[in-house]
């Protein structure tokens, strides 16, 4: 007798959710999503510590529409009075060194001392496609189902060293949505590392052990901007090679001369797998917000960061500005056509677009 099998067009039983799904919580922001809010009520909102009303305003934050910036520009005004009580805390390190699975263990670290968390993670945008894998939530499992923290990727974009162009913004919400500790994780390339510090209280840098960047760890700028270095996955057999590398790290940090803050750099070693040294990097870190607080330095350093996005802000918006004029864009396509066929110089030919542009 022929046997007779199953089509393959069968329809099968559905993968059965997890028991900790809420049904509630997601009709209740579908229902949020609908609504349309005034920038004063999300600023509320935000304000009493709704993070759906958080995630929408920093939406309308990263857009590039016009109605939507000014939109963001009000919700963060409205924002400002519960802003600036945190400790922002900068992370960086090369591809590899292990940033995500750090914040994790650090930020669930952090909610179990009653911390709230945002982790602002920038997300590498293609030079070619302009998309973003935006797949830090995928890779903070554990830290995105606690009710403490909050975690935002965002793609970078063409901005510098490939730092979200509004981190700086979404800082001030997530501050006024009541988070007390905010980390932005960098993309670990180019001058990303530059931008972050301008925007951070703390910067922490991740190395590896045996990964051959000991010496180029010497190298002046990201040593000097490293309020402390990590030195991670420092479990099992990388133990003893990890130590080694914080002693080298050690010794390195005395070459430079003393910080303005007067603080005083630590290489430390850590594991995200085992938590061992999480504590310890915590503690460091609190140690440097009193030491500085205690200065004056701290507020000095909030005071000088506001000056520099000031001017930052200036020069992003005369350059959009610039590139959005519609008589710019049509001079663009023919001078960009001059300098193919190699009739004038790139100088001559920006000289000559700045000046249509100043007399328009």
């Amino acid at each position: 007798m022929k046997k007779t099998h199953p089509s393959a067009l069968q329809e099968k039983e559905g993968i059965t959710p997890p028991e900790n799904t809420s049904f509630s919580a997601i009709d209740r922001i579908k229902k949020f999503r609908k609504q349309n809010l005034n920038p004063r009520e999300l600023a509320k909102k935000i304000c009493n510590g709704n993070t759906i009303a958080l995630s929408r305003a920093i939406t309308l934050v990263e857009s590039t529409n016009p109605e939507h910036t000014e939109k963001a520009n009000e919700i963060i005004t409205a924002c400002l009075p519960k802003a600036n009580k945190s400790i922002r805390i900068g992370i960086t390190g090369v591809p590899g060194a292990g940033k995500s699975t750090f914040i994790e263990s650090f930020g669930l670290h952090l909610t179990s001392l009653e911390k709230k968390v945002a982790v602002l993670a920038v997300d590498p945008s293609s030079s070619i496609s302009k998309g973003s894998i935006l797949g830090d939530k995928t890779r903070m499992e554990d830290l995105v189902r606690d009710r403490n923290a909050f975690i935002r990727p965002s793609p970078s974009g063409d901005s510098l060293g490939g730092v979200a162009r509004k981190t700086r913004e979404t800082i001030i919400l997530c501050e006024a949505c009541g988070f007390d500790t905010i980390i932005i994780e960098t993309v670990g390339v180019g001058q990303s590392e530059t931008a972050v510090h301008s925007m951070v209280d703390f910067f922490l840098l991740l190395k590896l052990a045996g990964a051959g960047d000991e010496l180029q760890g010497i190298k002046r700028g990201i040593m000097e901007m490293a309020d402390a270095i990590v030195i991670n996955k420092a479990d099992g057999d990388n133990l003893k090679p990890a130590k080694k590398a914080r002693a080298e790290f050690a010794r390195a940090l005395h070459i430079y001369p003393p910080k303005e803050s007067g603080w005083i750099p630590k290489a430390l070693v850590a594991s995200s797998i085992n938590g061992s040294g999480i504590d310890d990097i915590w503690k460091l870190i609190e140690d440097y917000k009193e030491n500085t607080f205690a200065s004056g330095y701290f507020n000095t350093k909030r005071m000088e960061q506001q000056k520099f996005w000031f001017l930052q802000t200036i020069e992003e918006r005369l350059k959009t500005n610039f590139y959005q004029n519609k008589t710019i864009k049509a001079a663009l396509k023919e001078k960009e056509k001059a300098l193919e066929a190699m009739e004038e110089t790139p100088f001559k030919a920006a000289n000559e677009l700045l000046n249509l542009y100043y007399n328009l």
